[in-house]
């Protein structure tokens, strides 16, 4: 796993739910960053996360978590 690097990026922290988390969001978990790449719906509008590290975490429709979003601009 490559450690998460912040770049001269714009960044914003949101709140994220099952319906809005996009993969690339930084979340905080146990004092660790996890940056997520990869996304799976679940039965009853959850997701499941997958992060760079080979986690997972499963949110549900009332899960509410803060992010770090890069703000990417073309």
């Amino acid at each position: 796993m490559k450690p998460w690097i912040p770049s001269g990026a714009m960044a914003s922290t949101v709140e994220i739910t099952s319906a809005n988390v996009q993969c690339g969001d930084v979340i905080q978990i146990g004092g660790q960053p996890c940056r997520v790449t990869d996304l799976r719906q679940l039965p009853g509008g959850a997701k499941r996360l997958l992060f760079e590290s080979g986690e997972y975490l499963t949110m549900h429709t009332r899960t509410r978590l803060i992010a770090l979003r890069v703000l990417r601009r073309w």
